[in-house]
């Protein structure tokens, strides 16, 4: 790693690397410039930077203006570390191995079982099976795992899961020691919303709303993550949309997600239809053939999750939105309703957007996280990614 401690000098590499990742093909006068650091600082820094790989020297630019010696251009490297991020949902593991800048080199999906705690970490051991012999020979190899938990986290601890049986189980100690590399912890919808801040949008300030078998929201504030004192922050999921409604496994009654995410309209549909199996392409396939059932759950779905939004929006003033759910990307109209439902003052100017990322959007996000502690940047941002 580059750095243990954030004392000045830490600081100041940390500055300087920030300024390479973000100023792709950059002189060192450029990055002195940038980092008002003074230049025999920044050829220090990147004399260590270029020792340990983290940054590589890919050619020369143009002189300035007076002429002198053309400078050498500097670069990230991303191809010197790798991270794995995998998403538990309550019926389904997926994982990805990256480099440390999100580029995608395997992906694995283990679907249609329940995840359990007596489940959870052979199937992780299985996936990472998989990746093992497909990982390139890098400097620093494996620098991180980061597992996606759709459930309140809070100091990397799962302290609430409404939908699988992971409260308080250690999920750390066994894959560190294992595969003796750093591993973290933290809610899908958070990393959802890191994965948007960081590929998928120019925005400081948005919510990244995740629609599966719950409702989360993650919240992005000047480019940093908003958690909250006890890692609740962005439950909109458990917000009240009916009093002394359905019962939620939070103890609440009428919770959102009891009436708005993808888990209640799936099964909401396969017992109106008396369908076995239901997912978003088979409730697409409905919508679009005109079914009177799909048509009108997917209006109500619309209809309670613009109420939800529209306290979210209200409470964060974000300057965009983007919503992640399988069912808004595969009837792109629910989007546009769902827009005209925000008429409000407060609400009627914010940009809804279906996530780039999709699915893979938590992967990504993790990956982000698991760069944000190795390269120690806090606000960090890599290029657009070419899905």
């Amino acid at each position: 790693m580059i750095i243990n401690k954030m004392g000045i000098r830490e600081q100041n590499e940390a500055a300087v690397l920030k300024t390479i990742i973000d100023n792709e093909n950059v002189s060192r006068a450029e990055v002195s410039n940038l980092t008002h650091l003074n230049k025999a600082s920044v050829s220090q820094i990147t004399k260590k930077l270029i020792d340990t790989d983290f940054v590589r020297e890919v050619g020369i630019g143009d002189s300035t203006s007076i002429g002198g010696r053309k400078p050498i251009q500097l670069q990230f490297n991303h191809r010197s570390s790798l991270a794995v991020t995998f998403d538990i949902g309550y019926n389904y593991v997926r994982g990805m191995l990256s480099y440390i800048n999100g580029e995608m080199i395997a992906s694995a999906d283990h679907s249609h079982e329940l995840i359990t705690k007596e489940n959870v970490l052979a199937t992780i051991d299985s996936m990472m099976k998989e990746f093992w012999p497909q990982m390139p020979q890098t400097t620093h190899g494996l620098v991180g795992i980061c597992l996606a938990i759709h459930g309140i986290v809070h100091n990397q601890t799962v302290t609430f899961a409404p939908y699988y049986d992971l409260e308080h189980f250690d999920l750390i100690a066994p894959l560190s020691q294992k595969y003796n590399t750093a591993v973290y912890i933290e809610n899908e919808a958070n990393l959802t919303a890191l994965g948007e801040y960081c590929f998928s949008s120019d925005s400081t300030n948005l919510l990244s709303v995740s629609v599966h078998s719950g409702i989360g929201v993650g919240i992005i504030v000047d480019g940093q993550l908003q958690t909250g004192t006890h890692g609740m922050a962005g439950e909109v999921g458990h917000s009240t949309l009916f009093p002394h409604g359905n019962l939620c496994p939070c103890g609440n009654r009428g919770c959102l997600e009891q009436y708005a995410s993808n888990k209640v309209l799936f099964d909401t549909y396969s017992h109106y239809t008396k369908t076995a199996f239901v997912n978003s392409d088979t409730f697409a396939q409905a919508y679009y053939a005109g079914e009177k059932s799909a048509v009108e759950l997917a209006q109500q779905n619309v209809e309670f999750l613009s109420i939800g939004l529209n306290n979210v929006i209200t409470f964060s003033d974000p300057e965009e939105v983007y919503i992640n759910s399988s069912v808004y990307r595969k009837i792109p109209d629910l989007l546009l309703a769902l827009q005209q439902k925000l008429t409000s003052q407060f609400t009627k100017n914010t940009k809804i957007k279906n996530s780039r990322l999709g699915d893979q959007a938590p992967l990504f996000g993790g990956n982000v996280l698991v760069a944000k502690h190795f390269l120690n940047i806090n606000d960090l941002r890599f290029a657009a990614l070419d899905l």
